[in-house]
């Protein structure tokens, strides 16, 4: 199990340097947003020292344009094609599975997950008896992100948010044993089918060759890159912009889910507002903040909007969609630096003001 830490959705972004000034050719007047991008991404990965960056971009719940700058790999020019490691975004990917075997019964977001699965290292304490799938998918489960060595609880289950890989692994583990079959079969099954995902795997596949962006540090050193035989439910997924943005495209048309189990994937279940709002964020705060399930959920001026995040080393990757707006964005990177490219990114694309406007807030 990997030990990098990794930063929760919001908190990545207040870690993150996203006030970079994008400089060098200038689009022509009325240009739309993929001209300007194209005109500005390679004086901004040339600034800020990151590989490359692929973006897909959503309007009105349809995939309106992919495209890619910078290098893969040494030599090899990235494609709307190249194939990133996602790091945490594999946690919405698998939540979303978890919610469509909800909607077909399989499990039950309350049921306790002891009686299929119980790890040894709590299995004497009582507050395995407390974990569900719906606490694993808010990140209230009470674990640390990782284990050092042993699984301990740093918390009562259910009680506040602590951000966790293990949570969502130890789902996995749940949904195998109650199932008989491992979550990344029924993405496969429920979400990426359905969705005509062919760009997405949790684990290695022949299609991969010639195709995937090797991550870089922070001074564009290449470093070794992971790729899973055994599938986690929290990281490592590789996928395209463009495939996850249909994944996008799919919750936002409702796929697979009944209108209520749909609606508790945005509605709060992990409450940040009174951390969050504080001063001197008091004056200009949303209306709410937390986490959903599998998705950090976010209500401004009265539209929603879901944001996910995910850095391994070498990656840097953000996607978020408003069910209100039917606008999204798909932001891979393979650098350390690749959360500097988010603002220019979305100030460019020009959309979703208000949420944009709350991210560098965040950010300042």
């Amino acid at each position: 199990m990997k030990r990098i830490a990794r930063l929760p959705a919001l908190a990545g972004f207040a870690l993150a340097l996203f006030a970079a000034a994008v400089q060098g050719a200038a689009p022509s007047a009325g240009a739309g947003p993929q001209q300007r991008l194209q005109a500005a991404l390679p004086a901004l990965l040339a600034q800020q020292r990151i590989a490359s960056v692929s973006i897909a971009h959503i309007e009105n719940r349809r995939l309106v344009f992919s495209i890619a700058q910078g290098e893969a790999g040494p030599g090899s020019a990235a494609t709307p094609a190249t194939l990133y490691n996602v790091a945490s975004l594999a946690k919405p990917l698998s939540a979303e599975t978890v919610l469509r075997l909800a909607a077909r019964q399989n499990v039950d977001l309350d049921e306790p997950m002891y009686t299929h699965w119980l790890d040894p290292d709590i299995a004497g304490d009582p507050r395995a008896r407390l974990l569900t799938p719906r606490l694993s998918l808010s990140h209230r489960t009470g674990f640390p992100n990782w284990r050092d060595g042993k699984l301990a609880f740093q918390q009562q289950p259910g009680t506040r948010i602590g951000y966790s890989g293990e949570g969502f692994e130890y789902l996995a583990r749940f949904v195998a044993n109650k199932t008989g079959t491992p979550l990344d079969q029924w993405a496969q099954q429920l979400v990426f089918g359905p969705a005509g995902m062919q760009e997405t795997a949790y684990t290695r596949q022949p299609w991969f060759d010639g195709r995937l962006a090797l991550p870089h540090d922070g001074d564009g050193k290449v470093l070794p890159l992971q790729i899973r035989t055994q599938a986690l439910a929290s990281d490592d997924v590789f996928s395209t912009p463009r495939d996850y943005a249909r994944f996008l495209i799919a919750l936002m048309q409702g796929q697979g889910l009944t209108p209520a189990l749909a609606a508790e994937r945005a509605r709060i279940q992990s409450d940040r507002r009174a951390d969050f709002c504080k001063p001197p964020r008091a004056n200009d705060c949303p209306q709410e903040i937390g986490f959903g399930l599998g998705w950090e959920s976010f209500l401004i001026d009265g539209r929603r909007y879901l944001l996910h995040t995910g850095k391994d080393e070498g990656t840097f990757t953000l996607a978020y969609f408003s069910p209100d707006s039917g606008n999204g964005t798909v932001i891979f990177t393979n650098s350390n630096n690749g959360a500097q490219a988010v603002l220019p990114v979305l100030d460019l694309i020009g959309q979703d003001a208000a949420f944009v406007a709350l991210l560098r807030r965040m950010a300042g």
